[in-house]
Formats: structure tokens, C-alpha cells, sequence
């Protein structure tokens, strides 16, 4: 049956309208955000460049004005320039002579050094004059560097949202990944919650807000086929967030060191990088997602990290440019065909803007070097040995800063290279783990080394010399030296007065210890010895009884009413010479063997224990025990027949069998009188006495 009313959707369906109140990432992205994930579309990596590093530090160290042109020198050369010297047109690469002339003005300050002889670095006015006796110092910059890093750490949420990288002594790489998202979610509870069907791919709602004020950051311009009309995503809204980070950043280190830096902020490292570069000095450019092709297109490949070496020279020889846009026509296969399949692939994601590295926040050194090159040549060995108390001063110096005093970090080898001519020779040493790394010993370990070279000959001239440590190790943690398990001062006395008051408690305790024995003055031992000390007629037995009651197997035995048995009970020969097990014991020996026994009993008895009467010894055995006891006697019967008089007459097997029967089967006819055989002394010979 059909309706006579046409149907008509209350609710119509328009796939355009559903499309543009969703975003283009989802709540999968959200999370890897939040994990600084690298594959996370939405990433955001910040680079900062302090701005002429070396020139702005001792502009800061000498309080020169900003707007005052300075340069950097380095012997014969400038290293540094800062940017209103640059508009006089120096550079780099131009000589003292003509920096001079180009701008007047101009201030230069050279470098700190160390002179030979010294035991520090300093500032002098005439090191230019002095490159053979001085060596250069690039100390004041790494403890800038330091303090500069410190500052930005400190502006940063803590560890492990905090994801900071030193890259080099003057630029830092950060993930504000994981600290933009926590800001996200504040700042749009929207999209705090679960995906919707616990749908991870389910697709984000669009931002709220259709502008973004970017303040006076720089911008990109966007790619062709992007507009500033288009409604900003959820990658434009992170842009925004961390570039209200860094710019935080910069502040605190203008305010704080006075030192000017510039920023790029963009999805990865690699155009982070690029970005702090496009406008300097003191701004921060943003690369927006949607301009990534437009800034990329703009460079030479050659200006990318690992692509202007020899690699760089390949791709230019092999494809005839060294611009991104025109590589930007080369197939995937055309790559892979002329580099290779992996550099091919690489080369094709590198040059679209994709890179996957990580921000590493271990920035520990792996490797410290000081060295000098002579001109003129050294021909010495006091020549060398100066130095080398310098190159050991410098390192040890930087070990400090990274921790070997509080035992945070320590290298494991010390490496010398020395040059003379064409031929580089090099020795190496451990450093002794168990003493404290101080300037000392890395001087004494760095001229043992120069004297290995010595040996080997033709040291002389050297034109270079090295010294290095490297093979780190990170020190143990929550280790305590002795000191910090002993007790001083009050607490001392303290203790003291309270062991004192609780003597008295502390015995009593020990002696209501279960299955402890107690332990008297004079046990079966020491009986055993007083009287091998005062019978002189049966000390030979003794001794032998002694010995043979340590080999006996029952002394293992695992019960402790058969070792308290064993250790009172010993045989002993009287003048009769009959063993005879028990001596007259003391009153404190009596009690304490029944306390002993009373205590063990639960141990060792039980209600089907059966017990044996052994004639010879006049006591009560433990059935179990038997066995053992009849081949004690049979041996001491034996031992007892050994020690008699050359004339006298061992014990037949007939009668050995008789006194121990026991015994007997247990050894065999054969076997005992093979061991009778044995011990009987030859016609011509006689019986050395042992012991």
C-alpha cells in the first residue's frame, strides 16, 4: 500500500553542510599530540637561534650599547659580527684591515685565550700578537650557553612535558607538543572528552573561532591553493598556541640575560630550523601546515641539514639544480634510481617538508677535546708539557660544568694525538675509576702518553698536539659516602647513652632465642684438649680421636639432638683404654644440655622414634643413627690396633668381625682384608709417626 502524500524528508541530507562542522583530524591525532608522538600531524617544534651568539656575549660582557657596531677576532680573522656591523657590509671573511675600513667604528674584541704557563683563561689585549704562547678559550660562551638553557628550562613545564634539545652552543630545539595540548584542552573543553562510539578515527568538530590574531609574528605566505579565507583547522590553532610559548621564551631570556634570539615554529625539525633563519634578528616566523610547499620551494636543497656535503654534490651532478622547486619534478623512482633506494626515498620526503627525527632531550657531551696548532712548530718536550698542563686545565674545567666534582657524569679515557709532518700518531689511557678526577691527574696521565710517543721516535717537530676525554658514563645515584653512616655529635652520645641502657635487655633477649645452644666456658672441645694437654700417654690417640670425630659423616646430620650428642658425648679413652662415651660434666654443662635437649625435642622426636642401646658406649641411640655409630667403633678399633706396639698383633678380619659384625658385612671379606693387608708394616720397614 503507498501513501497518497509524495514523502519528504523532515531532516535533509547535504554531505557539504556534515563536511564543514568536521575537522580533518581526528582523536587519534588529539592523543598522539599529547604523547609529542612524530608521526602526530598535529606536532609543533620550535627552533631557537640566539642572534651573533659570540658577538652579543661580549657585548653583554662589556655593556657596550646595541646599536653599536662589534666584531669578534680571532687572531687575524673575525668569527663574529653582530647585525649593525652587518650593515656596514662585513662579513666573515674579510681581513681586520679592511673590517676597519668598511666601518670605522667598529669594536673588536678578541677572544679569551690561554697563555702558556697559565692555569686560566683570561681576556689580554695583545693575544693577537701572541698565536705561538696562546691558545684559544671559547669557555665564556658555553657558560652563557648554559645559563641561557637554564632560563629556558626554567620558563617550560617541568620533565617529562619539557622536551628540550641543545643543538649547539647557541641553538636550542623544543617539542611543545605535549604543553599545547594541555593548553588545548583548557582552552576547548569541546573535544576534551571521549570520541564519540569510542571511536579513535572518529573526525574532530571544527574550531570555534574563524581568525587567529598571530601578533607580530612573521607568516608564510600560504600555498597556491590555499587561502587566508579559509577557516583555520586544528593545526593552524596548535601554530598559534606555541608560538605564544616561544615567544614567551625570547622575553624571558631578553629580560632576564639580556640576550636577543629569533624562532621558527613549524611541524618538524627540519623546517623549524629553516624558519629561524627566514627573518632575523629578534622575531620568530611561523610555517603553517598549509604553507610548507610555498616555504620549501623558496631554498636550495643544499641549505637543508645532510644535504649540503657530499651528498648535496651528487644530487646537484646527477639533476643539474640545487632548488627545491625544480627537484620537486623528479619521480620517486628517478630518485631511488640515482641515489639509491633509501637516500632516494629520503631525498623525496625531505624536500616536501616530511621529517620524523626526534627531539632529544639527553644533550650530555659525548666527547671533550683541547687542542693547538703550532706555528712555528714545537721542538720539546718542556715545549709540549706546557701545553699539555694547559689542555688539561681546559678540560678539566668543562668536566666541572658538567658535574665530575658531584659525581654526575665521568669519561673512562683520555686520548693524545700528536702530529709531526704528515703522520698523526695517538695514544690512549683509562682513567683510574677508583680515584677523583682532578686537574692533576689528567696532566700526569696526558705526559705519560707524550712520553709513549717520545719513545717510538721522530716526535720532533710537532706541529699539532690534542688531548681529549671521552666515554662517558652517568655516576650512581643514591649512593652514600662512609660518612654518612656514621653518627655525630648529639646523635653519637645519644646512641651511646641508649646501647648502655639496653645491655641488660638486649641478653636477656638473646638468651630466649629458640634453637640457639647456649655456650659454656669449657665444652667437649676444650675438655678434649685439656686433657690431650695432660695425659701424655694417650696424646697419639687423641689426636687421632679429634680427627676422626671432624671426618665423621654423623657430624652433618641434620638433626640438632644428634649434633648436641655428638658434641658432649665424644669417646675418649680412659687408662683402661676402652672408649668410653661421657666425662664427668660441670653443673652449667649439665643444665645447659638439658635445656637444649628439653628445646629440641619437639624437633626430633616422634611417636614411632626407636631407639638402639650401644653396649660400648653405655648410652642410648637413635636407631637411625646405628649404623653410623658401628662403623665409628670399627674404625676406632682399627686406628686403636695402628697405634699399639710394632710387635703387637693387628685384629684379624675374624676378630674385627666379631667386635663390629655390622661393619663387616658392610665392607665384605675381601674388602676388609685388603684393608688389614694395608696397614701392616713390612720385614725392613717401620712406621712413620704423624702428628
Amino acid at each position: 500500500m503507498t501513501s497518497s502524500q509524495p514523502f519528504v524528508p523532515s531532516s535533509p541530507f547535504s554531505s557539504s553542510a556534515s563536511h564543514l562542522k568536521k575537522s580533518k583530524f581526528t582523536y587519534k591525532h588529539l592523543s598522539q599530540l599529547a604523547l609529542a608522538s612524530t608521526a602526530c600531524p598535529l606536532r609543533v617544534i620550535a627552533h631557537v637561534d640566539l642572534d651573533a651568539f659570540y658577538a652579543q656575549c661580549e657585548g653583554v660582557r662589556l655593556g657596550i650599547a646595541e646599536d653599536q657596531p662589534l666584531a669578534v677576532q680571532q687572531w687575524q680573522g673575525l668569527i663574529a659580527i653582530n647585525y649593525p656591523a652587518r650593515k656596514f657590509g662585513l662579513t666573515r671573511h674579510i681581513t681586520i684591515t679592511e673590517a676597519k675600513k668598511l666601518c670605522p667604528n667598529l669594536i673588536m674584541q678578541h677572544v679569551a685565550t690561554w697563555r702558556e704557563g697559565d692555569a686560566k683563561w683570561a681576556y689580554h689585549e695583545d693575544a693577537f700578537a701572541h698565536i705561538a704562547t696562546h691558545k684559544v678559550s671559547l669557555d665564556p660562551y658555553r657558560l652563557e650557553s648554559r645559563r641561557i638553557l637554564a632560563c629556558i628550562k626554567d620558563v617550560l613545564p617541568a620533565p617529562p612535558v619539557q622536551r628540550v634539545e641543545k643543538a649547539s652552543v647557541d641553538e636550542v630545539f623544543l617539542d611543545l607538543s605535549a604543553q599545547i595540548h594541555a593548553v588545548l584542552l583548557e582552552r576547548h573543553p569541546e573535544i576534551s572528552g571521549p570520541a564519540p562510539y569510542d571511536d579513535p578515527t572518529e573526525r574532530l568538530p571544527r574550531p570555534p573561532t574563524t581568525a587567529l590574531d598571530w601578533n607580530t609574528d612573521a607568516l608564510v605566505d600560504l600555498d597556491n591553493d590555499e587561502t587566508e579565507d579559509d577557516d583555520p583547522d586544528w593545526d593552524d590553532i596548535v601554530m598559534l598556541i606555541g608560538s605564544e610559548i616561544v615567544r614567551s621564551v625570547r622575553a624571558a631570556i631578553r629580560d632576564r640575560l639580556k640576550y636577543t634570539c629569533s624562532a621558527g615554529i613549524a611541524r618538524n625539525k627540519m623546517i623549524a630550523k629553516l624558519g629561524s633563519a627566514h627573518k632575523k634578528p629578534n622575531q620568530q616566523t611561523i610555517v603553517r601546515n598549509r604553507a610548507v610547499q610555498q616555504f620549501m620551494g623558496g631554498f636550495k636543497f643544499t641549505k637543508i641539514r645532510n644535504l649540503g656535503g657530499k651528498l648535496g654534490e651528487d644530487v646537484v651532478a646527477k639533476f643539474g639544480t640545487e632548488q627545491v622547486k625544480e627537484l620537486l619534478g623528479v619521480s620517486l623512482g628517478q630518485l631511488k634510481a640515482n641515489l639509491g633506494d633509501d637516500t632516494g626515498s629520503w631525498v623525496y620526503e625531505i624536500i616536501r617538508g616530511e621529517d620524523t627525527s626526534e627531539v632529544n632531550s639527553r644533550t650530555q657531551i659525548k666527547s671533550m677535546l683541547s687542542a693547538k696548532s703550532f706555528r712555528p712548530t714545537i721542538n720539546s718536550r718542556d715545549q709540549a708539557v706546557k701545553w699539555l698542563r694547559i689542555f688539561a686545565a681546559d678540560i678539566f674545567t668543562r668536566l666541572v660544568e658538567e658535574g665530575v666534582l658531584e659525581n654526575k657524569r665521568r669519561p673512562k679515557s683520555i686520548n693524545l694525538h700528536h702530529r709531526q709532518g704528515g703522520q698523526m700518531r695517538s695514544r690512549q689511557a683509562p682513567i683510574p675509576s677508583g680515584k677523583p678526577i682532578d686537574e692533576s691527574l689528567l696532566f700526569e696521565i696526558a705526559k705519560n702518553l707524550l712520553g709513549q710517543v717520545i719513545v717510538d721516535g721522530r716526535a720532533w717537530p710537532c706541529a699539532n698536539l690534542q688531548l681529549s676525554v671521552g666515554g662517558f658514563e652517568e655516576g650512581p645515584t643514591g649512593n652514600r659516602g662512609i660518612g654518612g653512616f656514621l653518627l655525630r655529635g648529639e646523635e653519637a652520645k645519644a646512641m651511646k647513652h641508649s646501647l648502655a641502657d639496653g645491655d641488660d635487655h638486649v641478653l636477656d633477649h638473646s638468651d630466649t632465642r629458640p634453637g640457639k645452644r647456649p655456650r659454656s666456658e669449657s665444652g667437649a672441645i676444650q675438655r678434649f684438649l685439656s686433657r690431650h694437654g695432660t695425659n701424655h700417654g694417650e696424646s697419639d690417640d687423641n689426636k687421632w680421636l679429634m680427627q676422626t670425630d671432624l671426618e665423621n659423616p654423623k657430624a652433618s646430620s641434620s638433626s640438632p639432638a644428634a649434633d648436641f650428642d655428638k658434641t658432649q658425648h665424644l669417646p675418649s679413652h680412659k687408662g683402661n683404654g676402652q672408649p668410653h662415651c661421657g666425662d664427668e660434666e660441670s653443673p652449667i654443662e649439665a643444665q645447659s644440655r638439658r635445656q637444649f635437649q628439653l628445646e629440641t625435642t619437639n624437633l626430633t622426636a616422634s611417636p614411632t622414634t626407636q631407639t638402639f642401646f650401644c653396649k660400648a658406649c653405655d648410652q642410648p641411640m637413635s636407631a637411625t643413627d646405628r649404623e653410623e655409630h658401628e662403623d665409628w667403633h670399627f674404625a676406632k678399633s682399627l686406628a686403636t690396633a695402628e697405634r699399639s706396639s710394632g710387635t703387637a698383633k693387628a685384629p684379624s678380619a675374624s676378630e674385627a668381625k666379631a667386635k663390629n659384625p655390622m661393619a663387616a658385612r658392610k665392607l665384605g671379606p675381601s674388602r676388609l682384608a685388603a684393608s688389614q693387608a694395608s696397614k701392616r708394616v713390612e720385614k725392613g720397614q717401620s712406621r712413620l709417626a704423624f702428628g
